[in-house]
This record gives structure tokens, sequence and C-alpha cells, in this order.
């Protein structure tokens, strides 16, 4: 009783006839495998990531797009594992709903503005240690 998401059902990126399963303004700007691990993960499914799979109409073959998450949607009696997701849609929602809050992303936005403020103090100094 487990299904299969790929990166591609939750990319904003992405159209339908490209593999994309959520309303556009409910997707995710390029969510990874990991991510959708981490975030089923937190809310209690028992997940299983497969990193070499790929979505078959995924064109780019990186390693950013790669893997699929594989989750633990019903028992075997076919009741859900989780009653508040008792359908495949309701877990991409999910998903999709949650991916953007998640540290890893938070910090990417915050974070990248001082790195290149750090790295161009570090080219400052050595100039004038140079005179």
């Amino acid at each position: 009783r487990f299904i299969c998401i790929y990166p591609a059902y939750l990319n904003n990126k992405k159209t339908i006839a490209e593999g994309r399963r959520i309303p556009i303004d409910k997707a995710v700007e390029n969510p990874t495998s990991t991510e959708i691990q981490d975030v089923c993960a937190a809310v209690g499914f028992n997940v299983l990531l497969e990193k070499n799979k790929m979505y078959p109409r995924e064109w780019n073959r990186d390693v950013q797009y790669r893997g699929r998450v594989r989750i633990q949607l019903k028992q075997d009696d076919g009741k859900p594992c989780l009653p508040q997701f008792p359908t495949r849609k309701s877990v991409m929602l999910y998903a999709a709903e949650t991916i953007p809050k998640l540290k890893t992303r938070t910090q990417k936005m915050g974070g990248s503005d001082q790195s290149l403020q750090q790295g161009e103090g570090g080219k400052k100094g050595k100039g004038k240690k140079k005179k």
C-alpha cells in the first residue's frame, strides 16, 4: 500500500503535460525528493526514499531532479495510516504547502547574502595587505 511521489508532481515550473499534479498556485519551486521525504516523515508517515529513480517524463538528467519518495498511505486492511491524509492528493498538497517552510529553504534565501558579503570583505582585506 505504498504510493510514489516524484518531485515533478509538486513543481510549479512544470506544466500538467510535464507531470505536475496539483494546482500551480499551490505548487513549489523545484522541490527535491529529500525535501518531500523530510516533510512526510515529520508528519508520521512510513517513508522510503529511492535516490536513483527518475520520473519518466523528466528530460533533465541532473541529480537535482532525481529521486522518488514512497509513502505508506494505507494499511493492509485498506484504512489510511493517518486519518488526515486519506488520498494521495492530500499528501501532495500538504507536502507542497510545508516544503517552503523548511529550514533549508528559509536559510538559503537569508544565508546567501551574508556569504557574499563575507567573501567580498575577504577580498578587500587581501588587496589592502598587498599595497
